[in-house]
């Protein structure tokens, strides 16, 4: 008797499945077909990823190659149609590259290339002070004072890791633009930050040294 009443249980049991399956299969059915294309597009994805990666990677080496080669300017025009379709780690290494190179044959050229990186909205906010640094640097000999601070000021003012170094150009200019007092300040804050590194600290020393005001004079004036 056991036995009848499980048959018929399963009897019950399969009729709601095949019920369920006439109802639903045919959306099981699209699911499964969705997920495996996903997949496969996913994976097609990736690999098509990689290998821009690795193509990308081939091409910024060859044109370091021109540029150690001695044919700077073959290099330059590489990095830039990298900068225009590498992926976007690659394409802000090619701009940086491209810039440097820039500077090397027009100093002017250089500052325009870094200008633009700073000013990029897409691009890395660490990479887009590194950029403003560059052209801040490039400007230090040729350009007022205000041309210099106009790019590392907002750096330097920051808590970023990179404040003591544009505090050093800011320095460099204030002190080639005769500002012996501004110099000292920002020399100063360098040394009275814990947390800058060695070298730039030891060169903020020697700006302080150059820049030191005059002790007064003992006593004041003499009296008549």
């Amino acid at each position: 008797m056991t036995d009848i009443f499980h048959e018929i249980e399963e009897d019950l049991r399969r009729e709601r499945l095949r019920k369920l399956w006439d109802k639903y299969g045919i959306v099981v059915i699209a699911l499964l077909t969705l997920l495996v294309a996903g997949t496969a597009a996913w994976s097609g994805y990736k690999y098509w990823r990689q290998q821009q990666a690795v193509a990308a990677s081939t091409a910024l080496a060859d044109a370091v190659a021109q540029a150690e080669a001695g044919r700077p300017a073959e290099a330059e025009a590489a990095l830039n149609a990298l900068a225009g379709a590498a992926p976007a780690g690659y394409r802000t290494i090619a701009r940086f590259k491209a810039a440097t190179l820039a500077a090397g044959r027009d100093p002017q050229a250089g500052v325009a290339a870094f200008d633009t990186l700073a000013a990029d909205p897409s691009g890395d906010p660490a990479a887009r002070d590194v950029a403003r640094l560059r052209a801040g640097l490039l400007l230090v000999d040729t350009a007022p004072l205000a041309a210099v601070a106009q790019r590392v000021d907002a750096v330097a003012d920051g808590g970023g890791a990179l404040r003591n170094s544009a505090r050093e150009i800011l320095a460099l200019a204030q002190l080639k633009a005769g500002d012996a007092a501004a110099a000292y300040k920002s020399a100063t804050a360098i040394t009275e930050d814990a947390e800058a590194p060695n070298g730039v600290r030891s060169r903020a020393e020697l700006i302080r040294r150059l820049t030191q005001p005059a002790a007064p004079a003992a006593g004041g004036a003499a009296t008549q």
